[in-house]
């Protein structure tokens, strides 16, 4: 139904839509692409990924997030009442991922390796009443067995095994989600294990970590519930000189073992892209996951904003041809600034990104075929200016959200309503992988 928020869209997309058609591209086919792109939420970024265990135990692995801001989530029902607004906000209709840590164990200490179905009872009725998928993460992090770096590759066999069940543990819980929910569940393993200063033996914890990874999934579940997936960092604070889980590692580990392979877009040197890597891994992995966030230095985790790096992602993934193949979630976490407003941000730019890859010209794929790069560079050139952006506010007006800017008000009101009787004191200094 029409928004109710601003003002009417229609002119302006009617002429987007004639010169988008003078250009051979069909806009309402390009929607209805867009509309079946799902974005998993992660849902740490609504608590500073504090979780709701008791208990807990110190960060390590490079993870931290920064900033004050007041009214972060506090119990599973704030946060789900955040992200009820949050996909208010959002065209389409979309998932949320959760981390393990993110259980309701009703104020007892539920150690890792004890973890149930029974933990996210309310999390898989919430997201059923709600229409939404879950993914779900292991919680490698957090934890007096992390406290020096290493979990799944440590040198200690007890703790190797306590991580390993930790991780058998969470894929039960995800072939639950996903049996319940009729849609397959994403749970991505990522571990913090590395070294600090420069290693004597690189081999043997990687040895360690094929062994354990190999326990890990070692029973078969129904891949219409659960779809395992594996991730890289190239490194975290405390982890700078050898990250255990490189990208080579977990590339080998995902081909040899049928794994997908998660790609993370803050997870690799600044210089460098994961666009290129997409076409490369869809040719030997049966489909792939992309956590999309945005490195600034060495920092991995900021907002995502409409960069060219995010374009040449999300153009890569329509390229291919093969986007039913690629898995689409964010992942970052900002304490500095309004966490509901971080995530509609993110969420926004990223399906913005994708729908100005699915009205790309087809004449600039023609000039490539044509042996014409003049032409190539020249068309590409012509279409960044093309009216996008009224093409956008109609799809979300025609999906009853917010158009423009008008989705901060939105946001304004509920700071103002929700947020800021929580009455948080105090940031948190917490970040996932």
């Amino acid at each position: 139904m029409p928004s109710r928020h601003v003002r009417n869209v229609e002119p302006a997309f009617q002429l987007a839509r004639e010169r988008f058609a003078l250009l051979g591209v069909d806009v309402a086919r390009s929607l209805k692409s867009l509309a079946r792109m799902p974005v998993s939420l992660h849902c740490w970024q609504g608590d500073d990924v504090g979780g709701f265990e008791k208990g807990g135990g110190a960060l390590g692995g490079g993870l931290v997030a920064t900033g004050h801001y007041p009214g972060k989530a506090r119990t599973p029902g704030e946060l789900r009442r955040d992200l009820e607004k949050v996909l208010a906000l959002l065209p389409g209709q979309h998932r949320v991922n959760l981390h393990a840590s993110y259980g309701e164990f009703g104020g007892r200490r539920v150690d890792r390796d004890e973890i149930e179905v029974a933990h996210f009872q309310n999390w898989i009725a919430w997201a059923k009443a709600h229409g939404l998928g879950l993914d779900f993460n292991p919680t490698c992090f957090s934890h007096p067995h992390a406290a020096d770096g290493f979990t799944l590759s440590h040198r200690d066999a007890g703790i190797r095994r306590f991580w390993i069940e930790h991780c058998r543990r969470s894929r039960v819980i995800g072939a639950a989600m996903g049996r319940a929910l009729g849609s397959p569940c994403l749970t991505n393993v990522w571990i913090p294990d590395g070294f600090k200063d420069t290693p004597a033996d690189r081999q043997a914890p990687r040895e360690r970590l094929v062994t354990a990874l190999d326990e890990v999934f070692k029973k078969e579940l129904p891949a219409k519930h659960l779809r395992d997936s594996v991730e890289a960092k190239l490194f975290g604070i405390g982890a700078e000189s050898c990250t255990v889980g490189s990208h080579e590692f977990y590339l080998g580990y995902a081909i040899t073992r049928g794994k997908l392979l998660c790609l993370d877009s803050g997870h690799f040197h600044p210089t460098e892209s994961i666009a290129d890597k997409i076409s490369s891994a869809l040719l030997f992995l049966p489909a792939i996951l992309l956590h999309v966030s945005r490195g600034v230095r060495w920092d991995s985790d900021h907002v995502v904003t409409g960069s060219d790096d995010l374009q040449h992602i999300a153009r890569e993934v329509i390229a291919t041809g093969q986007w039913d193949r690629v898995h689409l979630g964010l992942d970052y976490f900002d304490a500095s600034i309004n966490r509901i407003a971080a995530w509609v941000i993110g969420a926004r730019n990223l399906l913005r990104a994708l729908l100005v890859a699915l009205l790309e010209p087809p004449a600039i794929r023609a000039a490539e075929l044509a042996n014409d790069p003049t032409a190539r560079l020249a068309l590409q050139e012509e279409a960044r200016f093309l009216p996008f952006g009224a093409v956008w506010d109609w799809y979300c007006e025609s999906q009853g959200v917010p158009v423009g800017e008008a989705w901060l008000a939105e946001v304004r009101k509920y700071e103002t309503k929700v947020l800021n009787h929580r009455n948080v004191t105090g940031g948190s200094s917490r970040r996932a992988g």
